[in-house]
């Protein structure tokens, strides 16, 4: 049995808990947080862009609570450390869980700079344990099916993609995600999400060419960006946190193949979620998974510490990347010019 010990106990943490409750071989041995906020295991409040309506309850008789995190470290039952604290925190928590010998789950942005991430990614590479980014739309199940349609061109080549993640001012955690210097804004939070598939599906763009603004944060909480990508296709992605509350969160996209299209809008909801299209046949309608990409991802990183091997489907590096492409895309708004990546 592996014994999990989670740091960061607000809306990604309650969805990394839901996910690990499914795990097996894997069970929530300590919570920790710095703060003391829900340290007796009552996360039911907590609520962030995807509801859900289960109630979320720790039975603190078999979990051990840590308001010291170096205290968690020391703890030696525990062996991952799943990291899901604001971004400002990672770079210091990642390195220190990595240099007491435990393996590594850490949420997106790895880290809050490239500077902070590139030492993420040299202590990871140093290390006896694992690290792994938690870039949950490589595992969410309707994102993998475009992935693995685009690998063997089933519809043909990709001309066209588009991908949308938008939503309102976050009603949580504002003194982290409203501080545009702790949390990067949207762009750096939430749109990386689409920048990491786009890394995915088409490898690191050539170059970014980037609008956006600035609304409550102080960095970029709306960006609309272009990416020039090897196989030549046309790929932009819109992202953003600045929509009038009470704007429903949204994500999706629509890729446009050679011989069909796939188009998935989380609006529609779970029973037409994905739709795919392909000449001389009716349209095909997905419902959505029962398995979202926090599942995935969690299910994917304990297979990979059991059997001892290192994470491949997505690696310390590729979270550098994202970051290296988001400043890029910060840079290019800032300049009003495309920029090489």
């Amino acid at each position: 049995m592996l014994n999990v010990g989670i740091v960061g106990l607000g809306y990604m943490a309650a969805m990394h808990i839901k996910a690990w409750r499914q795990v097996e071989g894997a069970e929530i041995l300590a919570i920790c947080n710095p703060s003391g906020r829900n340290l007796d295991g009552d996360l039911s409040s907590v609520f962030g862009n995807l509801a859900s309506q289960e109630d979320l309850k720790l039975d603190m008789k078999k979990v051990r609570a840590y308001s010291d995190y170096a205290a968690m470290l020391a703890d030696p039952d525990i062996h991952i450390i799943d990291i899901c604290s604001p971004t400002w925190a990672h770079h210091d928590q990642a390195t220190s869980a990595l240099a007491s010998g435990v393996h590594v789950l850490l949420e997106k942005p790895v880290a809050r700079t490239t500077k902070e991430a590139k030492r993420i990614v040299e202590a990871s590479g140093h290390a006896s344990h694992y690290l792994m980014p938690a870039m949950c739309l490589r595992f969410w199940p309707e994102w993998k099916m475009l992935k693995d349609a685009m690998d063997d061109g089933r519809y043909g080549k990709v001309l066209a993609a588009r991908f949308r993640r938008v939503g309102p001012p976050p009603a949580w955690g504002k003194s982290h995600f409203h501080d545009g210097i702790k949390s990067g804004g949207a762009l750096l939070d939430l749109h990386i999400h689409d920048v990491d598939f786009i890394n995915w599906c088409f490898g690191k763009p050539k170059r970014v060419f980037s609008s956006g603004y600035s609304k409550f944060s102080g960095s970029i909480d709306h960006v609309v960006s272009q990416f020039e990508v090897g196989n030549g296709a046309i790929v932009h992605a819109e992202g953003g946190w600045a929509m009038t509350p009470g704007f429903d969160f949204n994500m999706s996209y629509t890729v446009n193949f050679e011989k069909g299209t796939m188009d998935y809008d989380v609006a529609r909801g779970p029973e037409a979620v994905l739709k795919i299209y392909e000449e001389g046949k009716d349209p095909v309608v997905h419902k959505a998974s029962a398995m979202d990409g926090y599942l995935g991802e969690i299910r994917y990183f304990v297979d990979c510490v059991k059997e001892g091997k290192p994470p491949s489907l997505v690696t310390a590096a590729d979270g550098l990347s994202a970051i290296e492409v988001c400043e890029a895309e910060e840079m290019s708004i800032r300049l009003h010019q495309p920029m090489t990546v």
